[in-house]
């Protein structure tokens, strides 16, 4: 019979990611619920030493899946690796985040197992044994509550930035174990030979507590200097529209939005930017959201929590400098 939470934690060149201690977290709660243990999976190559990290936020065993191959992330390998594991211990739920990793990953992972998936998720309750998960729908607009019939395990994403984060508890410890896998080359289609990223070394859009967003009002991207003005003084990432980044001013890694990323900040700051749906989609779960716009009628007025209607190249900078004032 299937028991047992797993959560699949998110390592990226041997760091834990954030997501991994949201769902730790979450893991937790749920599995106090059930009366059943919490089990976090690690894959990864020397990886062992950060399975500590998550006993600390709640799992009760660290299952570690230590090999060169999974040093970094490929859907062949992490796929058939959790499956086999998961033919093997059975458990009742699987928790992974809503990251593109993540969301590439449960799919397959689903497939595999012949279990359903529920994508993008922002909260989770037990009813009557099972997991309840909710989503948001039509672009924001509505939420759904889903249930599984059948499903073993129920597969679930979680959005980052969405779950409460347990504060660690520096006197917990996990159960650490060494997982038994045949991982067949012959399985594995793709490899990656090389990981090339941006400079600078900024916030993960997905992971940000503050994310400040030009649109097609940024005119060019010579004026997202602005932008990144406010940004560092209030230790922020700077995100894009989709036009914007159409239009070649960002780079796609910056895009906000439902073919971007789906971001939930604290703090959403949208500078000129208008408030299509597609971009609405992807910021919607933001705590806060200031927008500023010259146009008193766009649409980004109707889910901000804060509007200032004026020409941003004047209020951009009038807001840097008070804040300035302030620090």
């Amino acid at each position: 019979m299937a028991q047992g939470i797993w959560i699949v934690a998110e390592q990226r060149e041997g760091e834990l990611r954030k997501i991994s201690y949201e769902l730790v977290s979450e893991g937790r709660r749920l599995a106090d619920q059930l009366g059943q243990p919490l089990t976090a999976l690690l894959l990864g190559s020397n990886i062992k030493e950060k399975a500590s990290d998550l006993g600390k936020y709640g799992a009760d065993k660290v299952i570690v899946a230590d090999d060169e191959r999974l040093a970094t992330y490929t859907t062949d390998a992490y796929a058939a690796v959790i499956a086999e594991l998961a033919q093997a211990h059975e458990p009742a739920i699987i928790l992974l985040g809503a990251s593109v990793q993540g969301k590439d990953l449960s799919g397959r992972l689903a497939a595999k197992l012949g279990a359903g998936v529920a994508q993008d998720c922002v909260e989770f309750s037990i009813d009557n044994g099972s997991l309840v998960a909710k989503r948001p729908i039509y672009a924001g607009k509505a939420y759904a509550t889903v249930t599984y019939k059948d499903s073993v395990p129920q597969i679930a994403t979680a959005r980052p930035n969405v779950l409460e984060l347990n504060e660690p508890d520096e006197s917990r410890s996990a159960e650490v174990v060494d997982a038994s896998f045949s991982l067949d080359d012959s399985q594995l289609k793709t490899k990656v030979v090389e990981l090339q990223q941006e400079a600078g070394g900024k916030i993960d859009l997905t992971e940000a507590e503050r994310i400040v967003s030009g649109g097609r009002g940024m005119k060019g991207p010579e004026n997202y200097n602005i932008l990144e003005e406010l940004a560092d003084l209030i230790e922020a990432t700077v995100g894009a529209s989709r036009s914007a980044v159409d239009a070649g001013w960002r780079p796609h890694s910056d895009q906000v939005g439902q073919t971007g990323k789906v971001v939930s900040p604290n703090l959403y700051i949208a500078c000129g930017i208008s408030g299509a749906i597609q971009h609405l989609a992807g910021m919607s779960t933001s705590k806060v959201i200031v927008a500023i716009n010259k146009d008193p009628e766009a649409p980004i007025f109707q889910k901000a929590d804060y509007g200032v209607v004026g020409d941003l190249f004047d209020v951009v900078p009038a807001l840097t400098e008070q804040i300035r004032k302030l620090t």
